[in-house]
């Protein structure tokens, strides 16, 4: 059995991951870490199976936990990643924001312990294999990207819509295929990726929705995900946690986990 610590337990996404962790049979979890400790400190569903919230990451490793995930804010995931990756603890991170500047540094860490690390901005299957179909039609078309969201999302555009740019713009690089630009002078065109346009909404009511948008000649062609639940996102996460053993240093994306 895996022990398992959750950093940001007391949020949406972590108190969401301590209900998978604990459902699973071959999961167990032994820690729970939140800074904001109020009334209510502790997890689980009933009083056999309540985990106490602690407010100090060193709870994860005085637990004997073997993996930790990460649902935070980009700059406390900064020192809990560097913290586990010192402890030689598995990181299995969530949380979205970083620069790509971070991601070398997280790589660094990594090279030099034991453990390793996942940082997947979206753990939804769907938002993976959305992924994966827009590398290959990227190859062909004109690409923008719509992300949805809800609006006390931190960051935006959001980890996946980069990722699923970033991807994107590689396969293409890759067949050296070449597609038109936009203007410059156009406007409220969102962010650019890699030459991509990307645009964010943020809107009470959303969880997490990506369209990528392609055209080409006389036609067009749409490839949309919806996450209506945040329940959508923790097969992904367990999946994560029981692979990451396997998978040295630093991997980017769930992907990488799923031999697509």
């Amino acid at each position: 059995m895996i022990r398992v610590g959750v950093l940001g337990a007391k949020g949406k996404m972590g108190s969401t991951v301590c209900q998978a962790v604990m459902q699973d049979p071959d999961l167990l979890l032994v820690a729970a870490v939140d800074t904001h400790i109020d009334s209510s400190n502790t997890v689980g569903s009933s009083s056999e199976l309540e985990i106490e919230i602690s407010p100090d990451i060193e709870s994860v490793k005085e637990q004997g936990s073997q993996v930790v995930v990460d649902f935070t804010r980009a700059d406390s995931a900064r020192d809990n990643i560097k913290w586990l990756a010192q402890n030689s603890i598995h990181a299995v991170v969530g949380t979205t924001g970083f620069s790509s500047q971070d991601i070398v540094d997280f790589e660094n860490l990594f090279s030099n312990t034991s453990a390793n690390c996942l940082i997947a901005p979206n753990f939804a299957i769907g938002a993976i294999l959305m992924i994966r179909f827009a590398e290959l039609a990227a190859r062909f078309m004109d690409m923008e990207i719509i992300e949805l969201h809800h609006d006390r999302k931190i960051d935006a555009p959001s980890g996946t819509a980069l990722l699923m740019a970033q991807r994107a713009v590689q396969a293409r690089n890759a067949t050296q295929n070449m597609v038109s630009k936009s203007p410059e002078n156009l406007r409220a065109r969102g962010d650019n990726s890699s030459g991509i346009n990307i645009h964010s909404v943020r809107l009470k009511g959303l969880i997490a929705h990506h369209e990528a948008i392609f055209s080409s000649q006389g036609q067009s062609l749409t490839i949309r995900h919806d996450s209506f639940d945040r329940t959508s996102f923790m097969p992904g996460v367990v999946l994560a946690i029981k692979k990451v053993f396997d998978f040295p240093g630093l991997s980017v994306g769930l992907d990488s986990y799923l031999d697509l």
